[in-house]
């Protein structure tokens, strides 16, 4: 498994063609449908797949959370998936992947680890709402393997969020209202329904007006309309669009290749693009800025994130 985890470089080179590879493993079986799921996770984001080490406990952590473990001397926060997602409560999880969000480092248990399958963001699909209320939203994408089985995208920020101090409110209590905020409208694209949650309250905050879609192709869809809109009516489409904001990781179309539409599409122009992820890497900003992106905010720091757009929307503002 180490082989397959090397030269993350070399799949961060992916993401600009719409393509990403990611890590299936299993659980254990699910009560509810007698079967065991298959579940995936960007190979962005793993650090290395491992026997679990002896976990240290700590009082009054939420159930999931199964204590601590030391990795060449930093102590990682540990979380059952299995546990969190309500599935294989008797199997046996000895696996631990470790990850990297937004430069903070968790490690996360699960049955057993697959192998790692490349393929098309475009396959990856906004899964159907019975599974969505089955899994309350857990699961952000989903794509069929050659086998007929389903491999589900678990929304890991969400995980993250709700086993730590993401989503508290006190992150948003110093945000201040931009001047004239209510004449903007801002656009945003993330599959992950607490990093949407996040954003509207950053924006809420600052008094600026937004519009949320759930992947990339949604958003593109929803920007073109406008911008064909604005050409019938001899305006600019920045007169309708402030400033359009970006995950990296959607279903159907991921935000390197959403930037690229958008920087290609001459109405756009004068549109600043934010690119908002937990991809914190070097490499990744960099293949941001490659494809015309104007900044690189890390996903859960909404302080920054709300200077940035205070930043961009006052020059906006300026050339007004």
């Amino acid at each position: 498994m180490s082989e397959l985890l090397k030269n993350i470089d070399a799949r961060t080179r992916l993401a600009g063609t719409n393509k990403l590879e990611i890590l299936l493993f299993t659980l254990g079986v699910d009560a509810r449908t007698g079967r065991r799921e298959t579940f995936g996770i960007n190979v962005f984001k793993v650090r290395e797949v491992m026997r679990t080490p002896a976990i240290t406990a700590a009082p009054e952590m939420p159930d999931a959370v199964q204590g601590m473990v030391s990795l060449r001397g930093a102590l990682v926060p540990v979380v059952d998936l299995g546990t969190y997602v309500g599935v294989g409560a008797d199997a046996q999880r000895e696996i631990m992947i470790v990850t990297e969000y937004n430069g903070h480092t968790q490690g996360f248990l699960v049955e057993g680890v697959d192998t790692i399958l490349r393929l098309d963001w475009s396959h990856m699909r906004v899964p159907p709402e019975m599974l969505t209320a089955r899994l309350g939203g857990l699961v952000t994408a989903v794509t069929e393997l050659p086998d007929g089985r389903l491999v589900m995208m678990l929304d890991v920020e969400r995980v993250l969020s709700e086993t730590s101090r993401y989503d508290d409110d006190f992150l948003f209590r110093d945000i201040e209202p931009v001047p004239g905020g209510d004449a903007h409208v801002v656009y945003f694209a993330d599959d992950s329904s607490v990093a949407r949650k996040q954003i509207a309250q950053t924006l809420d905050a600052m008094n600026v007006r937004h519009v949320g879609a759930v992947n990339g192709r949604q958003a593109w869809d929803e920007l073109r309309r406008i911008a064909t809109h604005a050409e019938a009516c001899g305006r600019k489409v920045s007169e309708f669009v402030s400033l359009i904001l970006t995950d990296v990781e959607m279903p159907e179309m991921d935000g390197y290749m959403l930037t690229r539409q958008i920087k290609a599409d001459r109405r756009f122009a004068g549109v600043p693009v934010i690119m908002h992820s937990s991809l914190s890497g070097m490499s990744n900003q960099q293949l941001g800025m490659s494809v015309g992106v104007d900044e690189y905010v890390p996903k859960f720091e909404p302080q920054r994130l709300s200077q940035t757009l205070a930043r961009l929307l006052s020059v906006d503002n300026a050339g007004h």
